[in-house]
């Protein structure tokens, strides 16, 4: 469905993203990692439109949009949500939903109708005329996922939507996330969140100091030395393959 070839993004002297390439298949869930300050959010800034990349192709459905606005993109069916989150605080959670949903339904009715829907797909039907500056860590991050949803696309991309929420909060918005995904819409996450990336992902791919360095299955990845050694140092995977050794 989403491909992205060798995308390449600098800011002035710096390369934050570097010759980075990746494939979401149609109905999957893939996941993106990586430490801080990979890449990551500037790699979906690029695949919806916020950045144009200084080298490489954005392809969709096999046709190039690498030059396409995000509006543009968005009609084709790519939504994505914010790592900040950022609600409209004049509105209720309601209103918040029906922006999105003015999209495809230009109609207020139809537009407030399928608002409604998505409160209720995410868990927020009870809150929808509550202020959105009212809301909670986690309802903030549902009505996110919801503004985005309301947009009806085929591809959504989350970005650390489980950030700040408590485990029994991801542990609740894990089923939310895979009934969309069953529902029809193919998802891409970046996500600090492992017990998430492990029960959710299908393909994971790492991203370290602006480069793809790994894909595959989340155990595969999780196992990979260089992997290990991007998140915990240069060494690291020596040295708990050789506690491995010790407790074996």
């Amino acid at each position: 469905m989403l491909r992205t070839e060798t995308i390449t993004m600098r800011f002035g002297g710096l390369t934050a993203v570097d010759q980075a390439s990746l494939a979401v298949r149609k109905g999957s869930i893939t996941g993106l990692i990586g430490p801080n300050g990979a890449g990551k959010t500037t790699m979906f800034a690029v695949i919806a439109g916020f950045l144009q990349p200084t080298g490489g192709q954005v392809l969709w459905q096999g046709n190039d949009i690498t030059r396409l606005k995000p509006h543009q993109r968005a009609q084709l069916g790519i939504a994505r949500t914010f790592q900040i989150v950022q609600p409209f605080q004049g509105l209720n959670v309601l209103e918040n939903i029906t922006v999105g949903s003015y999209l495809r339904h230009p109609h207020t009715d139809d537009a407030i109708a399928k608002a409604r829907a998505v409160a209720e797909r995410v868990g927020l039907g009870g809150e929808l005329e509550q202020p959105a500056s009212n809301l909670t860590v986690a309802g903030r991050k549902r009505l996110e996922l919801a503004r985005a949803l309301a947009t009806e696309p085929k591809l959504l991309l989350l970005d650390e939507v489980l950030a700040g929420l408590n485990p029994s909060e991801i542990r609740d918005i894990i089923p939310v996330i895979r009934a969309i995904r069953d529902d029809g819409v193919t998802i891409f996450m970046i996500e600090h969140v492992m017990q998430a990336v492990m029960n959710l992902c299908e393909e994971v791919y790492v991203l370290a100091q602006g480069q793809m360095i790994a894909e595959g299955s989340p155990a595969a990845v999780c196992n990979d030395a260089g992997v290990i050694e991007a998140y915990l140092g240069k060494g690291a995977a020596a040295r708990i393959a050789n506690l491995g050794g010790a407790h074996a």
